[in-house]
């Protein structure tokens, strides 16, 4: 059974980015890495994993990341905090 993250960095310009893994700081290695990584970071470069939550399957974390990428910076911010 794989430990899926859903995991939102924030980038050095304040944006936020949101994404799955099961290996949370491989992934943030890889967007660090601008071949490997996520083209989003292309042109600002991840600052910190500032969010993050676990699910017991790939199918369940998908469903949270989209749902997450539905939301407002607003209510983004308002989840990042409350779950701090």
């Amino acid at each position: 059974m794989n430990n899926w993250k859903v995991y939102i960095i924030q980038t050095k310009s304040g944006k936020l980015y949101t994404g799955i893994t099961t290996n949370l700081k491989r992934r943030f290695k890889e967007h660090q890495n601008k071949r490997i990584g996520a083209r989003y970071f292309r042109f600002s470069d991840p600052e910190s994993i500032i969010y993050c939550e676990s699910y017991s399957n790939r199918s369940a974390a998908t469903k949270r990341e989209i749902a997450i990428k539905k939301m407002r910076r607003k209510q983004k911010m308002c989840l990042i905090h409350d779950g701090a």
